[in-house]
């Protein structure tokens, strides 16, 4: 058999003192950090007011199905472009699916590249899904 060789110490590469300071240190900024989350603390407890630069603007709720890309647009975190999408796809669904509406509820937004439940959410409280109404005559 082979003799086992002989391990050699490993070094220390902070002394004790210096660990003490470093352990010191940590447990003071942990403390820092503690006080700041309980004097701010991140969480919401309420839902906050729809707002926005052009919230103003917005008369009452609209349809996609039918308004234009100057109303969408107006509506909170949609801009000019995601408007522009909105529109296109609906004009693409009617053409594929002649007598159908594009969107039946917020949730059909999602088919939409670029648009995710918290946009989907946002967007929500000013939209509107009128269902098409039949006339006599049509019965």
């Amino acid at each position: 058999m082979r003799p086992r060789p002989r391990r050699l110490p490993l070094p220390r590469v902070w002394t004790a003192s210096q660990r003490r300071v470093v352990l010191g240190f940590a447990i003071a900024l942990l403390g820092v950090l503690a006080v700041q989350h309980w004097l701010n603390p991140t969480d919401v407890t309420e839902p906050q007011p729809p707002h926005g630069a052009r919230y103003d603007e917005l008369a009452d709720r609209m349809d996609p199905n039918v308004a234009d890309v100057g109303a969408l647009s107006a509506l909170p975190t949609l801009g000019e472009k995601r408007a522009k999408a909105i529109i296109d796809y609906r004009e693409d669904f009617v053409r594929r699916h002649p007598g159908k509406r594009a969107f039946e509820s917020a949730r059909d937004l999602l088919k939409l590249k670029g648009f995710g439940a918290a946009m989907v959410a946002n967007l929500e409280p000013y939209l509107i899904f009128e269902t098409p109404t039949t006339s006599p005559a049509t019965q």
